[in-house]
């Protein structure tokens, strides 16, 4: 997808971030992919990682990349994400997945914005982790 132009947008009289995600993203798009909200479940329905934030965590990106893929894209189209998680207890372990999967798909670095909210639950008490992106296609 090499007509994409996607540029994290930094500003030193702005908050830096607090974590893996940039403060702003720029984009020149011809189509936005909505991927709704991913929880870490395989494609059989089972859920990967009972209790462990970090193991739903990366079942969530799994699960965004095949999504993306399916309509032609990769995680180099992502301009944002979403993310739920269930209690503050779960942050550490959303954060500890985020930082095992990100190296692989954002190898630059440049990562999109992310909204973290602390949620009291998901649809099934048993989701720690709920993500959904935004893509940006040529």
């Amino acid at each position: 997808m090499a007509d994409l132009q996607r540029a994290a947008v930094t500003s030193e009289q702005a908050p830096q971030p607090l974590g893996a995600y940039s403060v702003g993203m720029t984009v020149n798009a011809g189509r936005l992919l909505y991927v709704a909200g991913q929880v870490g479940v395989d494609a059989a329905g089972d859920l990967v990682g009972r209790g462990d934030a970090a193991a739903q965590t990366a079942q969530v990106f799994r699960n965004i990349g095949h999504i993306l893929e399916a309509a032609g894209a990769g995680f180099s189209n992502v301009v944002e994400f979403t993310t739920y998680v269930v209690g503050r207890e779960s942050v550490a372990g959303f954060i500890q997945g985020r930082n095992v999967v990100f190296p692989e798909i954002f190898p630059g670095g440049d990562y999109p914005p992310n909204t973290l909210l602390v949620v009291d639950g998901l649809v099934r008490e048993e989701f720690l982790v709920e993500i959904k992106a935004v893509a940006a296609l040529p």
